[in-house]
């Protein structure tokens, strides 16, 4: 497309300092010719065409791991505990471990609990003793999308409990799960590398299937999220189940169909909350690659943290106010 615009209208030049001297008025005279016509708009030119103006943009606080945490937390704040959907012994290691960390570094005044769904009370009678008569706790599941099953055996330990806790779940996710998984397709080789950096690399896919974990509303929600990792992948992409329907299978019958000869598995998962072994046993079922599960990705903790932030501006205000504590 072909910019019709008058070139010669140049940018508008500086005007000079009233009281000036004649030598700096001539010096100036020819940028003066181009400068907009007394009378007109500030946003248009002599020329007849908008004239862009700098404008205040707001500019996000920089850090690796940006959080919706707020700056400050009251004393006697709920605890944060981080719920692993797991039952293997190793569940608290690993990608879990480091999230937690990764938020406790970030904001040192919180307190933050790393336990199994399967031990929640117990975890829940220890912040409900630290805080008597104030919010005890935030309970958030380890996991990227609804999972029917986790939440409930979550809410029914706190009602069991008697804890004045409450769940909270991750929200807004497609896009920043979308980034994450692109990502880790292309720390694998699996697709070209983030668009922002333009780096051009071989890829030994040419279509990927996401997989969750959750039954029928994890596929729903994985189907946004494939929707937007096609766009940037500009390859064909679909969701398929772990534990229900559509299998990793029959997706991969649906996208060889397309002309797809090389598939890619990309686990939108954390880690403990799916098998590795089913997913491993799924590709080589139909011939696919892998990339890595989430884990630690900082969009998987800026969404706990954003989580955790959204449950506590909806709690009641605590009954014993004190000095806030810096995060």
């Amino acid at each position: 497309m072909t910019d019709v615009r008058d070139s010669s209208t140049g940018l508008p030049g500086r005007r000079p300092a009233e009281g000036g001297s004649p030598g700096q008025h001539a010096a100036n005279g020819a940028t003066e010719a181009s400068a907009p016509e007394v009378g007109l708009p500030a946003r248009q030119s002599g020329s007849g065409f908008p004239m862009r103006q700098p404008t205040a943009r707001l500019i996000q606080p920089g850090g690796r791991h940006r959080r919706a945490v707020p700056a400050t937390l009251p004393e006697g704040s709920p605890a944060l505990i981080l719920a692993v959907p797991s039952a293997n012994d190793e569940a608290l290691a690993g990608p879990v471990r480091e999230i937690a960390t990764i938020i406790s570094l970030d904001n040192p005044a919180l307190d933050i609990q790393l336990v199994k769904v399967s031990n929640i009370r117990g975890a829940l009678a220890e912040a409900a003793a630290k805080r008597p008569g104030a919010p005890a706790a935030v309970v958030i599941p380890l996991i990227t999308g609804p999972h029917p099953a986790v939440v409930r055996a979550l809410q029914d330990a706190i009602t069991a409990s008697g804890a004045n806790a409450c769940t909270a779940e991750v929200f807004n996710t497609n896009a920043l799960l979308a980034e994450a998984l692109h990502i880790r397709l292309a720390d694998a080789g699996l697709a070209r590398a983030d668009r922002v950096r333009m780096f051009s690399i071989t890829t030994s896919a040419d279509g990927i299937i996401v997989a969750t974990v959750g039954g029928q509303e994890a596929v729903e929600m994985g189907s946004v999220t494939s929707v937007l990792l096609a766009a940037r992948l500009a390859l064909p992409v679909l969701p398929a189940s772990l534990d229900s329907r559509p299998s990793i299978e029959e997706q991969a019958a649906q996208i060889q169909a397309m002309g797809v000869s090389r598939i890619a598995i990309a686990p939108c998962v954390i880690g403990p909350e799916a098998d590795s072994a089913a997913i491993e046993e799924a590709a080589s079922a139909v011939g696919a690659k892998c990339a890595a599960p989430l884990g630690a990705h900082d969009n998987v903790v800026k969404l706990i943290s954003q989580a955790y932030g959204m449950a506590l501006s909806n709690l009641e205000p605590l009954q014993a106010e004190g000095p806030s504590r810096q995060v």
